[in-house]
């Protein structure tokens, strides 16, 4: 009985053990492809090792090299502390990457084993009643087996050409070095050896010696299933499909699927394609009598004539196929057939030709119809298409066929003409079989009371004209009546066969009791007629029509080559934007595709289901919203001619006019040109609106959504454009380009932003928040961009928050030292300020040139700035040079440790320092002396010091222009938000100090450790400009015994290079040659002294207290200066005091504890006399 029951079950039923393992094998095999084929898109492009790229990491990422000796590659990282730095940071920024690469490869190797593991089970009868014969001679179990071996070749296929050789081994190479995780069980050199390098090369095609039979012999797989495997497909029809094209001129299509697999099987089994003529003889009459470019999967082709050119038996084979006269006769036939089925498609697409009634009479005609149609655009798109172009005699066969009267315009209407036809078919169809059981009842009751009238009139009982009373007749139609009524709908087949001899009854009861002479009777029986013909229609209707009709409609094979037609398709938008509804139709067609990778997974149930419809569903997508943006551009092409002929060619009418100068202001020409463009951009968008909701595979798509993403899709590339192009500049002009290419910029986003507030109410969208959004987003992104280069963990692209597959922001090729424009407005914007070459005034917020006391920078160019790159782009350039202070401050810590805590003659000369000058509060005798000596000594080290300061300094000012032009925009044109945050902010800080006076008030957020809050707020702040840079703590570092009496050193070793200027009011530097500047320096110092507990602070203060003192008493001591005033190196040291407090925000008495009052007195009498 169990036997029993085991035979009955299905292959595929889910008690089945065999069938559900082999089920699930290919259900992951599926799964894995759709991995493959996503990852191959996100590899690194360092791995590639390209240009500047080689140079760096070649040393880092080797190939398989590696294996022979790793300890060679190890020790020459580990000696080179670059080497160390950088793969450290490769490893943090593509770990994660790799480790999805080392998986899908472990996937495949473990993929192979398992498919082993299942045939020795098969083998050994650990399923019952189980063999390979057995389950090869099963319907579905042949086309799983069939499946598993063909899936394996093909990843590795795809694995081999969608992700180079020698990329493969520095993936797996790098993972092996970076992965902890080395534990026993690990298959990773199983994996290198399956997928090392083959020596294939894509790009230009290179294909080694016996490839790829090679590389598929890598895992041994059982010959002998090999061979049972090649004898089904050989001779079976596997997949049943040559009673869904019938006829034999299209039994190519009808065995397409399994011809593909044939095609990867046969590497398994080289030894076929070498030297067995008569197999390989029956394998291409069956499968290639009329075709040589076959669809392996998904849209990956491959040309046989190029491909099996190695193999003697196999070209043999193919070489009746390739005769040149079956050659010009299958392409003269099937080019003859477009014009013929464009003509007969457009017939049955007339309005009012595919009524149901007309469906169910021509079913055979019209799926026949479907089948030349879909045969015709296989063999035509794979024939001409490029494919395997490097080989002549495929070119040459290739261009023969273009030559033969192609027109890929008409091939694209047939192409638009089958998809729309298909589409309303399966339209009326699923209608049909969704009412089918209704109207069949429906039909049935009115055929049955047609009869039981008739039998009432026949009876006497219900008066009709010219109808006498009839015993026999009306016991008759009563008869038929009730046989009418027990007509199950159940039973299709013993109902249509009760239908027939029905019809045939009603016709002979007209005729022999010559009924067909009293009209009303006649009617009536004409009407029972059809009430059953149409049951019999409805009845006929199956769901295997419509299953038929997804088979014929397949697209897979144009999964990539459909982008052949995208140009027909946007020229054709282009022209009639109402199109689109055919294209829907296309598009649909196309989602036929997804039923080849998904339909095993869906049968196993697997969890793959959703990421891989979801994969190939956003792939179609992607390539319906590529047609589609053409609507966008054209819109915007069209939105220029609008924004030029409103700026330059029309007069903005006076407030007042005079009548006599009306039809002069009227301009009728240039607003009928407005009003006529206005309306394309209004007849696109309706184009793209008409198309309606969309079910994609598992995305949806909303055309309203559609057009607003293209709208942003078109204006983040036309804005990045302009700011890439728009903020280029030659480092050697001797003017700065800076101002005039803000201005021009400035005007060209004008224009932008004119552009979508005119156009924002005809096409119903929100111009200003899509601007806002889409400019934010393309500053941010480019920002990150940029910033990247300061940090070792970078963002890449698919990690980063501003980067959108759907509206991706465009990449451009840097054309200096910087990654985009925002690095090089920021890199503009420090060379026309460099402490070098200019002076800055902090009085005027400007700076001038040093030489000729010309003006370079003053407030206009961050207006100009704000009207070039919006308020994202102050803040973006904010943010940006914050990374390039932490960055100075980062070069300060590493030279400090290496230049000066590590130098032991400079620690030596700060101990005898500290014992010359004992505590800050006492006085050093013979100062100038002793200063100056140790000043001398280590002027060779302030350098690196000098130039890290200056530049922080530099870097702080223009932080500070920028935080003031926010704060004055915040103020102007969002008065209350401004002043919400400044005071939010002030009562934050107040409820922190309240509550670390008295831990009794809470802590705002909760928590001591929970700042999350401020973490929110800054943002805000520092948009709004309330924010103080030079208050800012940039790093965190370690206690710095020596920093303070370093600092000081420094400090007063550049104050004898500047002196005070009254002119001005801060100090200058006295000869021009020297890069110093009074402000950039003090703002550098407090900079520098902010990153360190405060105590250095005022110890650093402390000492040049005591500097100041004690030079002042060797001074008053010194009989020869007895009378003089205070010496130019005093007024700079008691001015660089003031000027610290001041960029300190200090208040000034607190200057006092270090210095005397009346020594400040002086120098503020000395600076205002």
């Amino acid at each position: 009985d169990l036997a029993n029951i085991r035979d009955q079950m299905e292959f595929l039923d889910e008690r089945h053990i065999c069938g559900q393992t082999i089920l699930k094998l290919v259900s992951r095999a599926n799964a894995i492809i759709a991995e493959l084929l996503r990852l191959s898109e996100f590899i690194p492009p360092v791995l590639k090792l390209e240009g500047k790229d080689k140079l760096l990491y070649t040393s880092i990422l080797p190939d398989f090299s590696y294996f022979e000796g790793p300890e060679y590659y190890e020790n020459r990282i580990n000696a080179n502390t670059d080497l160390q730095d950088r793969d450290e940071e490769f490893k943090e920024n593509h770990l994660e990457i790799l480790t999805r690469f080392y998986k899908v490869f472990e996937s495949i190797y473990r993929y192979i084993t398992d498919l082993n593991r299942f045939l020795e089970d098969l083998e050994e009868g650990v399923y019952v009643q189980q063999t390979l014969e057995t389950v090869l001679l099963n319907q579905d179990g042949k086309q799983l087996l069939s499946e598993a071996l063909y899936l394996y070749g093909l990843m590795l296929l795809i694995a081999d050409t969608r992700i180079e050789g020698l990329i493969r081994e520095r993936i797996l190479v790098a993972f092996h070095r970076y992965s902890v995780d080395t534990s026993v069980d690990s298959n990773i050199d199983d994996v290198c050896k399956l997928l090392r390098s083959t020596g294939y090369i894509n790009y230009p095609i290179k294909r080694p010696v016996n490839y790829p039979e090679d590389y598929f012999s890598r895992v041994p797989i059982s010959e002998e299933f090999i061979s049972m495997v090649i004898g089904r497909l050989r001779s079976d029809d596997v997949y049943n499909q040559i009673k869904t094209f019938p006829n034999p001129e299209h039994r190519s299509t009808a065995l397409a699927t399994q011809a593909a697999m044939l095609y990867i099987i046969l590497f398994f089994s080289p030894s076929t394609l070498h030297s067995q003529e008569a197999q390989m003889r029956e394998i291409v009459d069956k499968h290639f009598p009329d075709n040589w470019v076959i669809s392996l999967y998904m849209g990956i082709t491959v040309n046989l004539l190029d491909s099996w050119e190695p193999y003697r038996a196999a070209r043999t084979a193919l070489a009746n196929t390739l005769q040149p006269g079956n050659i010009q006769a299958q392409a003269i036939k099937y080019l003859k057939k477009v014009t013929q089925m464009n003509k007969a498609v457009e017939g049955y697409l007339t309005e009012g030709t595919l009524t149901e009634e007309y469906i169910l009479d021509n079913i055979s005609r019209l799926m026949s119809c479907l089948r030349e149609c879909n045969v015709t655009l296989r063999w035509i798109i794979l024939h001409t298409a490029s494919i395997a172009d490097n080989n002549r005699r495929c070119k040459q066969i290739k261009d023969e066929i273009i030559q033969m009267r192609y027109e890929p315009r008409a091939v694209f209407i047939l192409l638009l003409n089958t998809a729309q036809f298909e589409f309303l078919l399966k339209e009326m169809f699923k209608k049909l079989l969704e009412e089918k059981q209704n109207k069949w009842e429906d039909y049935k009751k009115e055929a049955s009371e047609r009869m039981a009238e008739l039998g009432e009139v026949f009876s006497g009982t219900k008066p009709l004209t010219r109808v006498e009373k009839n015993e026999h007749l009306q016991a008759w139609f009563t008869e038929m009546s009730s046989q009418i009524n027990q007509l199950s709908y159940d039973d299709c087949t013993e109902a249509g066969r009760k239908i027939s001899h029905l019809v045939q009854a009603v016709d002979e009861v007209q005729e022999f009791h010559q009924l067909e002479t009293i009209l009303q009777v006649r009617q009536y029986l004409e009407d029972t007629n059809r009430y059953l013909l149409q049951m019999l229609r409805t009845i006929n209707i199956k769901e295997e029509s419509l299953n038929q009709l997804e088979i014929i409609a397949d697209l897979s094979y144009a999964w990539i080559l459909i982008d052949s037609f995208t140009r027909y398709m946007q020229e054709g938008i282009k022209k009639k934007p109402q199109l689109v509804i055919k294209l829907r139709a296309t598009f649909l067609k196309m989602t036929t595709a997804l039923d080849l990778p998904l339909q095993r997974i869906h049968d196993a149930k697997s969890q793959d289901l959703i990421s891989v419809s979801l994969y190939y569903s956003t792939e179609l997508v992607d390539y319906i919203r590529k047609v589609l943006q053409i609507i966008p551009e054209t819109m915007f092409s069209v939105l220029h001619q609008i924004i030029y002929i409103l700026t330059n060619e029309m007069k903005e009418v006076p407030t007042r006019l005079e009548k006599d100068k009306m039809k002069e202001f009227a301009q009728m020409e240039e607003r009928y040109k407005v009003a006529k463009l206005t309306h394309d951009i209004s007849v696109l968008t309706e184009g793209i609106l008409m198309m309606k909701t969309t079910v994609v595979g598992t995305v949806k798509i909303d055309p309203k959504k559609l057009l607003e993403d293209g709208i942003r899709k078109e204006l983040v590339q036309q804005v990045s454009r302009a700011l890439h192009t728009g903020l280029i500049f030659n480092p050697k002009a001797k003017t700065s380009e800076l101002e005039p290419k803000l201005l021009a910029l400035s005007e060209q986003m004008n224009g932008f932003l004119r552009s979508f507030e005119y156009i924002q109410d005809y096409v119903n969208i929100y111009g200003l928040k899509i601007w806002q959004e889409e400019v934010c987003r393309i500053i941010n992104y480019n920002v990150e961009q940029e910033c990247n280069s300061f940090l070792r963990e970078k963002v890449l692209d698919w990690q980063s928050l501003y980067q959108s597959q759907t509206i991706p922001i465009p990449r451009f090729v840097p054309v200096d030292s910087s990654v985009n424009f925002i690095g090089r407005l920021a890199q503009e914007i420090l060379r026309i300020t460099d402490t070098r070459h200019t002076i800055f005034v902090e009085q005027m917020s400007a700076w001038y040139d040093k030489r000729t006391n010309q003006e370079v920078v003053n407030l206009k160019l961050w207006e100009q700035l704000q009207g070039a790159v919006d308020i994202f782009g102050l803040t973006g350039l904010d943010h940006l040079f914050c990374y390039m202070i932490v960055q100075q401050l980062q070069t300060f810590l590493r030279y400090f440790k290496r230049a000066l805590e590590k130098n032991k003659q400079y620690v030596s000369l700060l101990k005898q320092f500290k014992e010359i000058i004992k505590e800050p509060e006492t006085l050093v005798a013979d100062a100038t002396k002793e200063y100056g000596f140790i000043v001398q000594k280590c002027s060779k080290i302030w350098g690196p010091y000098l130039d890290i300061v200056m530049r922080m300094g530099q870097l702080q000012l223009i932080r500070c222009q920028i935080a003031n032009q926010l704060r004055k925009s915040s103020r102007f044109d969002s008065k209350l938000l401004s002043n919400a945050l400044q005071t939010f902010n002030q009562s934050l800080l107040s409820a922190i100090e309240a509550h670390y006076r008295d831990p009794a008030n809470p802590y705002p957020g909760g928590k001591d450790d929970d700042n999350s809050l401020m973490y929110e707020l800054t943002p805000y702040l520092e948009t709004a400009g309330l924010s103080d840079p030079l208050s800012k703590i940039y790093v965190t570092t370690d206690v710095k015994k020596v920093f303070a009496l370093t600092n000081f050193l420094f400090i007063i070793s550049q104050l004898p290079k500047l002196a005070y200027s009254k002119s001005i009011g801060t100090m200058l530097a006295k000869r021009t040659s020297d890069p110093l500047d009074g402000a950039p320096f003090i703002a550098g110092c407090v900079t520098l002294l902010r990153q360190f507990h405060s105590d250095n602070s005022h110890h650093c203060l402390l000492l040049l207290g005591q500097y100041i003192r004690s030079t002042v008493e060797t001074q008053v001591n010194n009989p020869k200066e007895k009378q003089a005033a205070l010496s130019q190196d005093i007024i700079s040291s008691l001015c660089f005091l003031d000027e610290f407090a001041h960029y300190s925000h200090l208040p000034r008495r607190s200057i006092e504890q270090y210095v005397p009052t009346y020594l400040l007195d002086e120098y503020r009498h000395h600076a205002t006399t």
